[in-house]
């Protein structure tokens, strides 16, 4: 699959976070197609646009990361949710770990790992 084919859905309640990770996904060559700012948008957006990756901040209002991962997950056992945080605290990406995210992606972003971990969630390698 080439890399424009690759459809990433962003999920952050911060929209410094969603431009951030959007300008350096585009210039890596993704796709981005849509973004949400709460559990619930993003739950909505995952069934409309039905994204190859999703991108998910853990703490957000309305609907957290993990409530809107779990969801995802039962939606879609084969869904590919990345959890993304800025927190040191080891608890709050295995919570989302557990209920079925495939990887962590610490803000703030580097393009490398963002790339790399796309890549092997995506071909295994």
């Amino acid at each position: 699959m080439a890399l424009k084919d690759v459809r990433i859905l962003i999920v952050d309640d911060e929209a410094f976070y969603r431009d951030s990770l959007r300008d350096i996904l585009s210039r890596i060559g993704f796709t981005v197609v849509a973004e949400a700012a709460d559990g619930i948008e993003a739950v909505r957006m995952f069934l409309t646009h039905r994204p190859h990756i999703v991108i998910m901040d853990v703490y957000m209002p309305v609907k957290n990361g993990i409530d809107a991962t779990r969801e995802m997950i039962a939606l879609n056992k084969n869904a590919n949710v990345l959890t993304s945080s800025a927190s040191d605290c080891p608890s709050d990406t295995n919570a989302v770990m557990k209920v079925g995210a495939k990887g962590i992606l610490k803000k703030p972003f580097e393009p490398r790992e963002i790339y790399d971990t796309i890549k092997q969630v995506l071909c295994g390698a």
